[in-house]
């Protein structure tokens, strides 16, 4: 899980306008009124000395954070705040679900290089624009900011762009590094991402898979009211399915869960993965399943109240308005994630008591930078740094993310070839009506309770002559 991540010097910026005064909440320029350790950070081995980056069950100062082992196994989930991530005004926020064999070193893996890369290449896009002229984006750039602008290439434009950019090639640059690591077989292994940056009242965000991220906001009747700021990426949604076909892949659910499309390899019914993009899994990257993420940004406001991000084990079982109600009404902000967990583990045992319930991971980032003076956390002696197992049921993580790997018997993340020999499958239907596609792909909601079971139905034939990498 270590090793460096290199600065790339292929990365490239959006043009900037002429500028003078560089603020604190500022990513590119030639000069900061004070520097973070973000700054300095160039490699994985920095990673267990930054104070304001947590990922173990815990707080922040503007977040708490949970994970919880469900009944398949090894907990497969990682989550992460970063704070001061760039400057004082960013934090870095993403929760992991992996798959697989080696899903729960996947997510961990993407967990700690993916918000490294994205320092990178911001750094990268800094260092090329060091001796021009160059103006950085403040974090609170309002729309109306834009409007005095040049037209054609207004501040608030560029910010979107350099963003978006630098989502696209960390994911990119994720992906390829988990193909050529010498020691995470990732064949039949991976993970999704939902991944934020809060730079003042701009949030962008970057997602893969099913991974789901919403926000409490107030309405014009000062009630909560449940937003969902990504798009959950199932194999039956009409774009990803028509990439899919495209490649030869296949998209059918089988006979016994109707209700979870996956994908599978053109010449066996296998793996069936329930999700159209993902880090790893490079079986089906041939056919159709991507790492490129979905990128958007939005500006928020002062009737924002926070943002959930969460692993599908929640989603499975609680509905977005049911999370936004939890988390506005625990008793101190710090518990919401844990409140939260224990929620979806009550509702995993009263609506599907036969089934192994998921594993749990819950972000929650309160958009007023507040959190409580005291906490129950404080009283349990829960720590950012550490992971309390008695509760969880999570062994102890060490700072680098090492732990001996669990064998594949107990993973129970795919059936054996006898068992799923005797299910059907019921083919995906998908329109072609193409000016339909991006209304249903707007308006697509991840259905509630479709994901009950493995991520993966059974590994490839051939995938047992692969030869296992050799720990260096």
């Amino acid at each position: 899980m270590g090793g460096c991540v290199s600065t790339s010097s292929r990365s490239t910026c959006s043009s900037r306008s002429n500028g003078e005064t560089v603020s604190p909440s500022c990513f590119c320029g030639q000069k900061r009124t004070r520097r973070t350790f973000s700054d300095h950070v160039v490699g994985l081995q920095h990673l267990p000395s930054i104070p304001s980056r947590i990922f173990m069950n815990g707080k922040s100062r503007t977040s708490c954070i949970f994970t919880q082992q469900g009944r398949k196994g090894i907990n497969q989930d990682a989550m992460i705040v970063w704070e001061d991530f760039i400057s004082e005004d960013v934090i870095f926020c993403g929760v992991f679900d992996g798959h697989g064999p080696h899903g729960h070193l996947v997510a961990r893996k993407v967990r700690d290089a993916l918000p490294v890369k994205l320092l990178s290449f911001l750094h990268s896009c800094q260092s090329r624009q060091n001796g021009s002229n160059t103006t950085c984006f403040k974090g609170n750039l309002k729309r109306s900011d834009a409007g005095d602008s040049e037209k054609d290439c207004s501040p608030e434009d560029k910010l979107i762009s350099t963003w978006r950019e630098t989502f696209l090639k960390s994911y990119k640059a994720m992906d390829k590094e988990l193909r050529s690591h010498p020691n995470l077989d990732c064949f039949c292994s991976g993970s999704t991402a939902v991944t934020l940056v809060k730079q003042g009242s701009n949030l962008f965000m970057g997602y893969i898979g099913d991974s789901r991220a919403i926000m409490g906001s107030k309405d014009s009747n000062d009630s909560l009211v449940a937003v969902q700021l990504t798009v959950d990426l199932k194999p039956d949604l009409p774009r990803e399915a028509e990439r899919i076909k495209r490649c030869k892949g296949r998209v059918f659910a089988l006979q016994d869960e109707p209700e979870v499309p996956r994908v599978w390899l053109p010449f066996d019914d296998a793996p069936g993965l329930a999700m159209a993009r993902a880090f790893g899994d490079f079986c089906l990257k041939e056919y159709g399943v991507i790492s490129i993420p979905e990128f958007s940004h939005r500006i928020l406001t002062e009737r924002d109240q926070f943002i959930v991000l969460a692993s599908d084990g929640v989603w499975d079982v609680l509905s977005n308005e049911e999370v936004v109600e939890i988390v506005s009404m625990a008793p101190t902000r710090s518990s919401a994630a844990r409140i939260l967990v224990d929620s979806a583990a009550r509702e995993w045992k009263l609506k599907y008591p036969t089934s192994k319930m998921d594993d749990c991971a819950v972000v929650c980032l309160f958009l007023d930078g507040k959190m409580d003076a005291e906490s129950d956390y404080d009283e349990q002696n829960f720590s950012s740094a550490t992971l309390q197992s008695n509760h969880s049921g999570n062994a102890v993580e060490s700072d680098d993310g090492q732990k001996s790997e669990p064998s594949l018997q107990r993973n129970f993340t795919v059936r054996s070839s006898e068992e799923n020999d005797t299910y059907g499958r019921l083919p995906v239907e998908v329109e072609g009506n193409e000016e339909a596609v991006a209304a249903e792909d707007q308006n697509w909601s991840g259905l509630e309770g479709v994901t009950r079971v493995n991520s993966i139905v059974q590994l490839p034939r051939f995938s047992d002559e692969r030869p296992n990498p050799e720990i260096l």
